[in-house]
């Protein structure tokens, strides 16, 4: 007994003192950043002033150092830090150094709360959340009165999320200033923006440049043409051949990509010859389940070189230790929107100038590196200086309900850079067909239009699960929904591909990948042993476990809002007729060829090759939730529709999609301005 309670002691002493020295490392490190000789004078500027600017380089540590100054100065009083990112990774990643650096649980004094998540308690004074989680705090308390701090991070990247919050933040200042109550103090940061263009919106408030580490970072451009998968490939190789130590960061576009690539340079690395370090080779990306990104967060062995091919998750607030080398594609994966034709698309584009110039940074972080970027620099010299908005190239349907419940006039609302006329026209007239608005020309919240924005979704899936008592199938909707608003629930495998096929095709439904879904989730719920199960059929138990936690808060709304339960079983015409009234505008006819023709847009497209109705028998006519345009375009989650079940379900919907209607419907609209 003696010796069980010793070496149980011992084992507690281990724990303990690994902890430590991690709190000590990271004590260490911090005293270490740039920012930190600095942050007397940086917390005298928070003090005088209402907004600040701070423009700190890459590596500078104002992400985990800033709100840790504040707390400490004292400057938020009894209210919240918040501190926003525009992706849920990097919020969580940032939130859990920052309770380690504080000696603190995570969710105790610092959390974090993104789409479907909260790590946080009434303890919480140091909150990390995503931008699109404090617009929707601030439809039920536009002036933000849980915070006297409120700190917008990364707002180079210019999201819907981030510029409506820009506008909701200098409001809420306003209204404060009015109503004498405590004022609060905005601060705007990240690595490379247009700062003039930010202060001046903020009536030329103080601009800070803070210096980051000064390590040297060379940059190579590529002279020959080739694809730029080819390009990275091959460039990963001449490094490891030729380069000293020093783990590689890959830049490509999104996950299908980069696990067909890790494939590609797996094998590659088998032919290498023995006298060179070993190769590990690592996907990151938003959807990877987190045992895996860790796997990227971890030192490589000795004798080992780590090379990790992301998407722009990598570009900013997540720091990869070791990385010394980058290669840069200088593409990402852009949501764009045709506000004419209603075509809403994923497109693979070029980068911008900052986006090149943060890529780069992440090979300086922890000492000198080399970025090599697979383009010349005449095309270079052509990019865009900074980021298109977000809000000048995308679908403002969700955006301008949530403005109209706040109740702001879109025509009213501060935006920093407006969005085009036709772009909101186009959203007003997306709300008019889904009924959430009374008209286009002088819109109102209909009731319908109110139920809709309590659901953090797309309005094209809030009036699915508000449509769904019609048709019987509450249950099957709240299951679809959640897992259309998760991560991708199918792991891949390149190495036993055929088994993953075989697996995947189980769970597979004649009428299409709604269902599909559907029989996956109804499945895992039946386990008891999910983990097991999961890994055995190549799914994400991770994310099918979060796709439940997502279900059962849109399950809470439902009941709030009174909708009574329904089932329909197995019947799946019910549920592709409700799915039909959020995207009847995503209806596509094959053609003789076998492609399909979108309605809204005449755009020919194939049903991508993941989808259960992607074979020989395919369905003369579609719905689909999403138009991806690679190299190809691609539908994505089809699901076979009746053409007559159009006017019986949509019968306004011949008028939506034709394109004149619309067309004209702009020039009538402007006239009546």
């Amino acid at each position: 007994m003696d010796s069980g309670l010793s070496s149980r002691n011992s084992s507690l002493g281990n724990q303990f003192s690994r902890s430590f020295m991690k709190q000590e490392q990271a004590k260490q490190q911090r005293l270490s950043l740039p920012i930190y000789s600095v942050r007397k004078s940086l917390m005298e500027m928070v003090r005088k002033s209402s907004t600040i600017i701070v423009l700190g380089e890459t590596g500078s540590g104002k992400t985990t150092q800033m709100p840790q100054f504040i707390y400490e100065a004292g400057l938020n009083g009894d209210k919240m830090i918040a501190i926003t990112q525009p992706r849920r990774v990097a919020a969580i990643t940032v939130a859990k150094w920052v309770a380690q650096e504080m000696g603190t649980n995570l969710g105790d004094l610092v959390g974090y709360t993104v789409r479907f998540e909260d790590m946080t308690s009434e303890n919480t004074q140091v909150k990390y959340m995503t931008d699109g989680i404090l617009c929707r705090e601030a439809l039920s308390d536009r002036q933000l009165r849980n915070y006297n701090v409120i700190i917008l991070d990364e707002v180079h990247e210019r999201t819907v999320a981030t510029d409506v919050l820009l506008g909701v933040v200098k409001k809420a200042q306003h209204i404060r200033a009015l109503k004498r109550m405590a004022p609060l103090k905005v601060i705007i940061m990240s690595a490379t923006m247009d700062c003039d263009h930010f202060a001046s919106y903020f009536s030329d408030c103080p601009i800070v440049y803070l210096q980051g580490r000064t390590y040297q970072v060379k940059v190579y451009q590529m002279v020959e043409k080739m694809h730029y998968i080819e390009a990275c490939l091959k460039t990963v190789v001449e490094i490891h051949q030729t380069q000293p130590a020093g783990d590689v960061l890959v830049f490509l576009t999104g996950q299908e990509e980069i696990e067909a690539t890790v494939g590609k340079m797996r094998r590659l690395a088998k032919s290498f010859s023995t006298d060179l370090p070993k190769l590990a080779v690592h996907p990151m990306y938003a959807a990877l389940p987190q045992n895996q990104q860790l796997d990227v967060f971890n030192p490589a062995p000795g004798n080992v070189r780590k090379v990790i091919f992301a998407t722009n998750i990598a570009e900013t607030s997540i720091t990869i230790n070791g990385i010394r080398y980058v290669v840069d594609c200088g593409r990402a994966k852009v949501r764009s929107y045709d506000p004419i034709t209603g075509m809403d698309m994923l497109k693979v584009s070029w980068i911008s100038q900052a986006q090149a110039h943060q890529r780069t940074g992440r090979a300086g972080r922890l000492s000198d590196g080399v970025c090599y970027r697979t383009y010349s620099k005449e095309v270079y010299a052509h990019l865009e200086t900074m980021t298109t908005p977000e809000i000048l190239r995308c679908n403002l349907a969700a955006t301008i309900l949530n403005l109209l419940v706040m109740g702001v006039n879109y025509k009213d609302f501060d935006f920093i850079d407006k969005p085009p006329e036709e772009a909101v026209v186009g959203a007003l007239l997306e709300l008019k067909a889904l009924n959430a608005i009374s008209s286009v020309e002088n819109p109102m919240l209909t009731a319908l239009g109110t139920k809709m924005a309590r659901f953090p979704l797309d309005p094209k899936y809030s009036k699915m699960l508000l449509s769904a008592p019609k048709f019987g199938c509450l249950e099957e909707m709240l299951t679809i929904i959640a897992m259309l608003s998760g991560e991708n629930i199918f792991t891949n495998s390149v190495h036993k591909r055929e088994q993953m096929l075989i697996a995947h095709s189980k769970f597979f439904d004649k009428s299409g990948d709604h269902i599909t879904l559907l029989n996956v989730f109804n499945e895992f719920k039946t386990r008891a042993k999910p983990k097991v199960w999961c890994f055995d059929n190549f799914l994400n138990e991770r994310n099918l476990t979060h796709v439940a936690a997502i279900r059962e808060q849109l399950s809470e709304i439902c009941k709030a809002l009174d909708i009574p339960s329904s089932s329909c079983g197995k019947e799946t015409i019910p549920v592709a007729k409700c799915l039909l009234t959020g995207l009847f505008a995503n209806i596509a006819t094959k053609q003789p060829d076998h492609l399909y023709l979108t309605s809204t847009s005449a755009l020919k497209a194939r049903i991508h090759p993941s989808s259960s109705v992607c074979g020989k028998f395919r369905p003369p006519v579609v719905i689909y939730t999403e138009l991806v345009a690679t190299r190809l375009n691609y539908l994505r989650n089809v699901t076979e529709i009746d053409p007559a079940w159009i006017d019986e379900v949509v019968p306004n919907v011949s008028l939506y999609q034709t394109k004149g209607f619309k067309e004209n419907h702009f020039r009538a609209f402007q006239s009546h301005k």
